[in-house]
């Protein structure tokens, strides 16, 4: 069984139309909403093998932020180049080549993106607001596979359930 965690970032700031958008912050709702679903995370029992994010500020601080709450390390946080201003297509490229040894992985990205890859998974995902969490389980035992087979199980959280 491999488990597929999908969280769009926390909501952001664009205070400062100067900043490049991989270097927007978390705004204050962002900063509250991210801790608020890792302790949801933790309360279901989410122990992830990894975490994967986006090099953007915002991503890599809802995956912080989140990592914090789970009890995993942030120095062991991967940053991928892939998981921004990406396809649908190029992140089942990099889920399909996840290590087979992890069962359970987390990524931290950005819509469209993150919506429409959860809608290819899970037809009920219509719609990822910020920082939601999308979990999908597959009866697989390689991650190659996880793209051929829908999921045995597809959820959705976001802060405002």
């Amino acid at each position: 069984m491999k488990t597929l965690f999908l969280v769009r970032h926390a909501k952001s700031s664009r205070d400062d139309p100067s900043l490049p958008d991989r270097e927007r912050p978390l705004n204050d709702r962002g900063r509250d909403d991210a801790p608020r679903m890792g302790k949801r995370l933790t309360q279901r029992g989410v122990k992830p093998d990894l975490l994967v994010s986006s090099p953007a500020l915002r991503a890599l601080t809802t995956a912080q932020l989140i990592a914090d709450e789970i009890g995993y390390p942030r120095k062991n946080i991967v940053v991928d180049e892939r998981l921004y201003a990406s396809s649908p297509d190029d992140l089942l490229a990099v889920i399909c080549a996840l290590d087979d040894k992890l069962d359970r992985v987390m990524l931290f990205g950005h819509n469209p993106e993150f919506t429409e890859l959860a809608h290819r998974l899970s037809s009920e995902i219509i719609d990822m607001p910020t920082c939601a969490v999308a979990e999908f389980r597959f009866d697989a035992k390689a991650w190659a596979d996880v793209s051929e087979a829908g999921p045995a199980k597809a959820k959705l959280d976001a802060p405002k359930k």
